[in-house]
């Protein structure tokens, strides 16, 4: 039977993700009036003009089209500069348009998909295998001649014969003429209709009145402000911007390149870091990419050099909101439903700016983060899409544009599920494979982004059928990319279907693993769990029996104690049960199994023991964290000790619960802040810590004799320096006091304490440590000591004079 993982993946694996999700409205996008980079226009998007597309003729509207195939230079489309604009306004009713402008269109090019820049216009591509009728669906923006269309949809018929290559539909529109009504190299928004079999039972979902997000559009246009409830319903299109000049990244740009093994990452969301009124920024950039930039100083502060920011790829936070449903009063905050997987999340640019202000704004957040020397890993969801189940139905792109090739389907034609949210993308498909790959690459080329931790990674080792992979073709893929060869690669091993990969992820000795058994096993050592000792041991010495394996090392395990789904670490400590009403599913949403310890007390007490006790508690946590070999990560809060009031599942609430408070940080900055921040320090400065290769003999002696004791809750070693600087370490899990015999320094050194966790701030650490009087230390009930040891003042360095 397989181990289930305590969190699985990023939702609540025990419920049926897909009841979030709400059926489409009919008729497709809905009509909106948009001001759309300075530009307003009007999406009328119901709206069939359908002109066919190929050819050598004149249409009624005056198109001339031309049958010259292209084959001059092309640039990808780009997502560069910013330009002044104004938030979505409200909706309107269709119109329909009379006329459109004269423009020549070639049959185009395959290659690249997307929307790219050639020598005599604008190429669009769109895979779809099973398609029988593909249409091109354009809104100009509102400027000169222009101004009779009122922004209104243009529709292109795409000619088989003409417009198609193998499974590829596409078309080249001309822009480089003085025509003002040529077609804009900027402020389009365009997206797909496309028809094909109505075979349900064979995996078809087509619907041709619908108009479908281009799976390669690089911006994605929709509402412009976080969580407006009054544009729930708006749709999103894709949209392109050739205008604008190339990022400025600076002559002298180099990127941090952490070795993985030095790496201190903290998961943060984007939006929730700066979002709370006590950031004190401005309301225009708060919970931005832009507000980031303003609280780099507080993660040097707290000394971790990279983040991992929660998904940043565009997304609908109204998804539980497009039908009555008991979570419709929830709005998405942590991001896991991605629309598409090459746009950054628009609502993150600054005062409603939209997609191109997004993606400048995101180049200017990595470039900042960069210069502080902070790597920036993003989490990627391509195990499943925004367009939730068959019952309920929210067709946006795959599905509409080839279901049966996108998603895993079983025999009868319904989808699979492996990802607890209704769909499971086909990702060993070669064409999905070959999108998740573009997809990647063009993160780390156009964003210069430094790796990437892949959410319910064990969905892309499944095969097309949703059978587990021993070589799956995606996970080697990415492993020997030359694109990705510098980037970090991290598996959540599990999904929601079970397959529980921890310490057999396929890794071609590049991936690094979410490490599950450490987070579980140190949770149980440290509320006092019998029979754990053995289990803690291994786990912060690198997670030997896991990883030891070819040429894996230990920084391939990613330590973690909390992430974002889950408990934070306040709550580790404070809660016994998930206290989830709030979510709306009664409480049956979350993880029941999170070995967790309430010191006493369910919830928030007065009691000055237990609130000591749990300082104590979340002390040891990360002590023990920040002194594993391997790679630490903790969670955004956690350096001050954020409650979610025992929400275990609290994804849909932009509010205090998942905000970072920053006046909870200034009231706790000159006591568990500062423990937190200088552990951190402790760790960077002490390579003891972050070895290359798994501990030998000669680097740790265990200062155990009986393993087997079962009710021992008590562990002891040292860790060798190899210039005398040895570190001992003693974790004490029993409820009573401990009295240990200290171990014989180095030759001419005493044992310092650095750390006692029993302590208040400022004892509790000391870098220049206190000099331990006698051989023996009293170590208190659930409490965690450090001693260095160091030069004392009756024994010097010897100096030697050359």
């Amino acid at each position: 039977m397989l181990h289930q993982p305590l969190l699985c993946g990023s939702r609540a694996a025990t419920t049926a993700h897909s009841t979030l999700f709400a059926s489409s409205l009919s008729g497709g996008i809905n009509a909106s009036r948009t001001s759309f980079a300075g530009n307003s226009f009007s999406g009328h998007f119901g709206l069939k003009l359908n002109t066919q597309a190929s050819g050598s003729k004149s249409n009624s509207t005056g198109g001339v089209f031309n049958e010259g195939r292209n084959s001059g230079k092309l640039r990808t489309s780009n997502a560069h500069g910013a330009r002044s604009t104004e938030g979505v306004t409200e909706e309107e009713a269709l119109q329909v348009i009379e006329s459109r402008p004269s423009w020549k269109t070639f049959p185009g090019q395959a290659f690249p998909l997307g929307v790219s820049e050639v020598d005599n216009g604008i190429n669009f591509a769109i895979f779809s295998q099973h398609a029988t009728a593909v249409t091109l669906c354009l809104v100009p923006p509102e400027s000169g001649s222009m101004d009779a269309l009122d922004g209104g949809m243009i529709e292109l018929a795409l000619d088989p014969h003409l417009n198609k290559t193998g499974d590829v539909w596409h078309i080249c529109i001309e822009c480089f003429s003085q025509n003002k009504q040529d077609l804009p190299r900027s402020n389009v928004l365009y997206g797909y209709r496309i028809d094909g079999p109505q075979d349900w039972g064979k995996g078809h979902r087509f619907d041709s009145n619908i108009v479908l997000v281009d799976p390669y559009a690089k911006l994605i246009e929709g509402r412009r402000y976080f969580g407006d409830i009054s544009m729930k319903l708006f749709k999103f299109l894709g949209t392109y911007d050739f205008d604008s000049l190339p990022f400025d990244w600076g002559e002298n740009c180099k990127l941090p390149n952490i070795p993985e093994k030095d790496l201190v990452i903290y998961e943060m969301n984007v939006r929730a870091f700066t979002s709370d009124e006590s950031s004190g920024l401005e309301n225009n950039i708060r919970g931005s990419y832009l507000g980031v930039i303003e609280k780099i100083p507080h993660l040097l502060e707290l000394g971790i050099n990279a983040v991992e920011l929660l998904p940043v790829f565009e997304f609908d936070e109204m998804e539980f909101q497009r039908r009555p449903n008991p979570r419709d009063h929830m709005i998405n905050t942590w991001g896991y439903s991605t629309i598409n997987f090459f746009s950054p999340m628009s609502r993150y640019a600054s005062a409603g700016g939209g997609p191109v202000n997004a993606s400048r704004e995101f180049k200017l957040m990595v470039k900042a983060l960069h210069s502080a020397g902070i790597e920036v890993i993003l989490d990627v969801v391509y195990n499943h899409t925004n367009e939730a189940d068959d019952p309920n139905p929210y067709t946006t792109s795959f599905r509409g544009i080839d279901n049966k090739v996108y998603y895993m389907l079983d025999n009868d034609g319904q989808l699979l599920n492996y990802s607890g949210c209704g769909n499971t993308l086909n990702c060993n498909h070669p064409v999905v494979m070959e999108l998740i790959l573009d997809s990647l690459r063009h993160w780390v080329t156009e964003y210069h982004v430094d790796g990437f931790r892949f959410d319910l990674a064990s969905v892309l080792c499944r095969g097309t059928d949703g059978s587990p992979l021993n070589a799956p073709p995606l996970i080697r893929a990415i492993a020997k990319d030359a694109v990705l060869s510098r980037c970090k690669i991290i598996a959540e091993p599990w999904d929601c279907g079970g397959l529980y990969l921890v310490g057999s992820f396929p890794n071609w000795d590049r991936w690094a693993e979410w490490n599950g058994k450490y987070r579980d096993d140190l949770r149980k050592f440290f509320k006092g769990d019998a029979g754990m000792k053995g289990s803690f041991a291994t786990r912060v010495a690198g997670s030997s029996d896991l990883y030891k394996v070819n040429n894996r090392r230990p920084y391939h395990s990613i330590n973690f104690v909390i992430a974002h789904d889950g408990f934070t670490l306040y709550d580790l400590v404070s809660y016994n049960c998930k206290h989830n009403e709030a979510n709306g599913e009664g409480g049956m949403d979350g993880s029941n199994d999170n070995f967790s310890w309430n010191c006493g007390f369910e919830g928030e007490t007065d009691d000055a023991s237990i609130k000591a006790l749990r300082s104590r508690q979340m002390k040891n946590f990360h002590l023990a964290l920040m002194i594993s070999q391997g790679t630490p990560m903790m969670l955004m809060g956690d350096e001050y000790g954020h409650t979610r009031y025992g929400n275990n599942n609290s994804y849909g609430h932009d509010s205090s619960i998942n905000n970072f408070l920053w006046d909870q940080l200034d009231a706790r900055k000159n006591d568990h802040f500062r423990f937190f921040s200088k552990v951190i320090e402790y760790r960077h400065a002490h390579k003891v810590f972050s070895h290359e290769n798994f501990l030998s003999k000669t680097d740790i002696t265990w200062h155990e004799h009986n393993w087997d004791n079962y009710e021992s809750k008590f562990l002891a070693f040292t860790l060798h320096d190899n210039s005398g600087g040895d570190i001992y370490l003693a974790f004490n899990a029993h409820d009573f006091f401990v009295e240990v015999m200290l171990p014989t320094p180095p030759t001419k050194r005493s044992w310092f304490r650095v750390v006692d966790t029993n302590l208040v701030s400022p004892d509790d650490f000391n870098l220049d440590g206190l000099p331990c009087k006698g051989n023996t230390y009293n170590i208190a009930p659930y409490s965690s000591i450090l001693l260095e040891a160091k030069f004392s003042l009756e024994n010097p360095p010897l100096t030697i004079v050359q």
